[in-house]
């Protein structure tokens, strides 16, 4: 969980880890290989081979439906997830053939998830998933993403300015005016349901 207030260098961090930004200084290494030294197209595959995204708006594509969208995912991966299985997985298997407009907010934000996880990446990136949702839908989305890193075992590294959250995660590193203020480790992690804010 990398957790502060908003300017605090969270999704900036986020997308550095992610290979779309560039460190000022200092260096990410995936897998001993410096992220500094891979060209456009060795992060390209990085980020292709490697990782998943879930933002805060969902990013899906408006003429495609859910089904569609979420195997856009697939398409990127040597060894994708199932379609069918992850639209049960993610209460979408009714609204499978809907379009985007069609959805509500955590509809759209389960869409968005299913497109990331499909690719069955090695890290999702999550940055403030539930930002746009209700309280209700916060806690679904959470316990999905909890749900979704208990099943198929990826990293999740999650960006939030809420501080119950962070209870749900194995480490919570704290940002503040661009620095990292400290870098725990939860003892008692609290399943994602039984969060209150």
């Amino acid at each position: 969980m990398l957790l502060g207030p908003s300017g605090s260098g969270k999704s900036t961090l986020l997308n550095i880890l992610g290979g779309i930004d560039c460190a000022d200084s200092g260096d990410i290494l995936i897998n001993g290989e410096r992220m500094a030294d891979m060209n456009e197209k060795a992060l390209t595959l990085y980020r292709r081979r490697h990782l998943g995204y879930i933002f805060q708006m969902y990013n899906l594509i408006p003429n495609l439906t859910v089904r569609e969208n979420i195997e856009v995912g697939a398409y990127l991966s040597r060894r994708p997830l199932d379609v069918d299985e992850l639209l049960r997985l993610l209460g979408l298997w009714e609204h499978r053939a809907k379009l985007p407009n069609q959805l509500s907010g955590g509809q759209q934000q389960r869409t968005s998830i299913g497109r990331a996880i499909v690719k069955n990446p090695d890290i999702l990136l999550c940055d403030e998933p539930t930002g746009a949702l209700d309280y209700k839908t916060d806690k679904e989305i959470l316990k999905l993403i909890e749900t979704v890193n208990q099943k198929y075992g990826n990293t999740v590294i999650m960006v939030t300015h809420n501080d119950a959250i962070r209870l749900m995660a194995d480490r919570v590193v704290r940002l503040r005016d661009g620095a990292i203020r400290s870098n725990e480790t939860n003892a008692v992690k609290v399943p994602a349901q039984d969060l209150e804010w």
